[in-house]
């Protein structure tokens, strides 16, 4: 956590004479900007094993048409065809696993008052006058909605809003053609819950919304910078693939 605070105190020092008072905050939207560039080479993998599961669909529909009876055998073709075109069908997740660690070094730097022993003094850098320890519970303490710090959270929840509806309505068509998630089972059954769950996954890019509203504010930016950096990266990697077609891409 020393190490980490330092690499931020640093960053923050060699921004400083641009962005003066919110070079720490500067300093966290490029640490992220260089997380999601340093994963990037895993997105583009994502995006390529994306591309191959849509070819695999008209064969999987002929397996689970093949196998409808036979659910054991099913999974276990489909499985043995996705390692013979070296597919894997849990390649999406790996760009948000990556981001975890560096989440929580954020989460944790910003919310504890010492670090190695010594005050914390990343907490006494602010943003537009909102320190970056604070929350939004604060900024509402201090001024309500239309105080400085409270419209600070609502220019951060306005470009969350903005990024969840693109990533929503991408996600919602892209689960409507989607082959890797029947909501029925072999037997032409629907499975128990599946229903729902395609209801829902769409709307769980609004979650980001609840995220920025918890955690300090500089959590807060590491988050609203990674989700507008996934949304345009999607967009760009997907950019051959008509929406409606691809299966759901893993939100980052």
């Amino acid at each position: 956590m020393s190490v980490f605070a330092s690499l931020v105190a640093r960053l923050a020092d060699l921004l400083e004479p641009f962005f003066h008072a919110s070079a720490a905050a500067a300093a966290i939207v490029l640490f992220t900007a260089c997380v999601r560039l340093a994963i990037h080479p895993l997105s583009r993998a994502t995006a390529r094993g994306q591309k191959a599961r849509t070819k695999l669909a008209p064969q999987i529909a002929e397996l689970r048409k093949k196998h409808r009876k036979n659910p054991e055998r099913l999974q276990k073709a489909i499985l043995e065809l996705h390692a013979k075109e070296k597919v894997s069908p849990l390649s999406g997740c790996l760009p948000s696993l990556f981001q975890l660690p560096a989440f929580f070094l954020m989460y944790h730097l910003f919310s504890n008052q010492q670090i190695g022993g010594e005050p914390n003094e990343l907490l006494t850098h602010t943003l537009f006058a909102s320190p970056l320890g604070d929350r939004w519970t604060d900024a509402l303490a201090d001024g309500g909605v239309v105080g400085a710090q409270g419209l600070l959270y609502v220019a951060l929840f306005a470009v969350v809003a903005a990024v969840a509806t693109f990533t929503y309505r991408r996600t919602k068509q892209q689960m409507a053609a989607s082959p890797g998630m029947p909501v029925a089972g072999p037997d032409g059954v629907q499975l128990p819950g599946a229903g729902a769950m395609t209801k829902v996954m769409p709307l769980m890019s609004f979650a980001t919304l609840i995220t920025v509203a918890v955690v300090p504010l500089a959590a807060a930016l590491y988050v609203v910078t990674s989700t507008t950096w996934s949304a345009v990266e999607r967009a760009w990697l997907y950019r051959d693939i008509p929406a409606g077609r691809g299966a759901v891409a893993t939100a980052g």
